[in-house]
């Protein structure tokens, strides 16, 4: 399910990875980012703004994968039902350190590649016409290139500043959605016998019997 929520996901905003990873890469501003854009998309077409999708994908689809399925087990492991916002906190950093440390390596290709695309294709003052003849590296290429220049321990650049980024995300993102998940299923019990009051009275009944 994680893995299927992902790919939609960052299929959608693939278009806006590759205006982040520009403007960090050369901090562009938005207009020169713009106008990079409009060329590309003259000359390529919809079809320009997927570029670096695949990495991207490779990257996203097991990071989801493994963070829920380590979320779930660190929940199994503790037996949480409800667990709350400090468990889930936890458990939500855990699993994200988990992720990123494995999929560190797609995150340095995928990086690689929409940064050559931004530096041969998004550039607004280049050579439009030399740029129609280049082709972009491929992701075999571009692994061999990382291995080249600095070997295996190249696919894990970045990881210290990727964990810092993604656990306490993470972290964010699950406490918060157990704590909405955990509020908004009491309103609305509350508010179900609140419209049923012959329901609180059986309920109440149930309870002393057992």
């Amino acid at each position: 399910a994680g893995m299927s929520a992902r790919i939609f996901a960052v299929t959608v905003v693939n278009p806006l990875e590759l205006i982040r990873t520009k403007i960090q890469s050369e901090r562009m501003s938005y207009r020169e980012v713009g106008k990079a854009f409009s060329k590309m998309i003259g000359q390529y077409g919809v079809r320009g703004l997927f570029k670096g999708l695949p990495p991207t994908i490779m990257r996203d689809t097991p990071f989801s994968s493994i963070y829920w399925t380590s979320y779930e087990t660190f929940k199994k492991y503790k037996k949480l039902q409800q667990p709350d916002f400090y468990q889930s906190f936890v458990g939500g950093a855990l699993s994200g350190s988990i992720a990123a440390a494995l999929t560190c390596p797609f995150d340095v290709i995928k990086t690689h590649q929409q940064i050559e695309f931004g530096e041969k294709f998004m550039d607004p003052n280049g050579d439009t016409g030399l740029r129609k003849r280049q082709k972009q590296t491929s992701m075999s290429q571009t692994m061999r290139n990382i291995i080249k220049a600095s070997g295996v321990r190249g696919f894990f650049a970045g990881l210290t500043p990727r964990l810092f980024k993604v656990a306490p995300a993470c972290a964010i993102m699950i406490s918060s959605y157990e704590y909405g998940r955990q509020f908004f299923h009491g309103h609305n019990v509350q508010k179900y016998f609140e419209q049923n009051p012959q329901l609180v009275v059986i309920a109440k009944n149930t309870s002393m019997k057992a």
